[in-house]
This record gives structure tokens, C-alpha cells and sequence, in this order.
């Protein structure tokens, strides 16, 4: 079993910066790869980053590469998603989650699930 607890979200402009982190209990960290999606308003949840375990591999989504980051603090069993050039559209509830496979970036891959932070981007 694994508790994630997500923090960061908040209201920002247009342009501006945010970053997510995601705190992990229940399990040892350093063993599972990790993934940040994301539910717009009345849309699917959809990928948006993922990390290994190690933290030497990552994956993006292309809306976010090259704006965001996915990074991982093991000591601290703690994922962030730095998020730069925010736009309108990156307006969602931001979910962490847990995934056995060394690294996913499909929904049903990923096991445990964190209760989301609102990002909501204004234009």
C-alpha cells in the first residue's frame, strides 16, 4: 500500500511558474517509478510526465516538454513537476502516481493514486 499526498497547485498567470510535489508513504520509494497526470475540466485524465526509480529516465507528454520537469528526491520520498510557461490550457486537477512497471505512461499502469492539487492558469 502507498499514500501519495500531492501540494503546489494554486492560481498563476499566464507565463508563470509553478512547482508540484508529491509525498510518498507506506512503501519504499526508491523502488517503484513514479507519474504526474492531469483531468482538465470536463476532459480524460491524461499523461503528463513519469520518472524511473532511479530518477535516470523520464518521459513527457508533448504539450508539456520542454516547459516542465519531473524530478525525484528519494532521501525525501518526494517527486516534484517544476512547471514553466504556463499556459490557459494546462488549467487541471494534477494527480501523482505510483506505477510497478519501470517506467508508464498509461492510466491503468499506475497503482495508487494521490487525491490531485488544482493548477489553474489565468489568461
Amino acid at each position: 500500500q502507498v499514500q501519495l499526498v500531492e501540494s503546489g497547485g494554486g492560481l498563476v498567470q499566464a507565463g508563470g511558474s509553478l512547482r508540484l510535489s508529491c509525498a510518498a508513504s507506506g512503501r519504499t520509494f526508491s523502488t517503484y517509478a513514479m507519474g504526474w497526470f492531469r483531468q482538465p475540466p470536463g476532459k480524460e485524465r491524461e499523461f503528463v510526465a513519469a520518472i524511473s526509480k532511479s530518477g535516470s529516465s523520464t518521459i513527457y507528454a508533448g504539450s508539456v516538454k520542454g516547459r516542465f520537469t519531473i524530478s525525484r528526491d528519494n532521501a525525501k520520498n518526494t517527486v516534484y513537476l517544476q512547471m514553466n510557461s504556463l499556459k490557459p490550457e494546462d488549467t487541471a486537477v494534477y494527480y501523482c502516481a505510483v506505477t510497478s512497471w519501470a517506467i508508464a505512461t498509461a492510466l491503468d499502469d499506475y497503482d495508487y493514486w494521490g487525491q490531485g492539487t488544482q493548477v489553474t492558469v489565468s489568461s
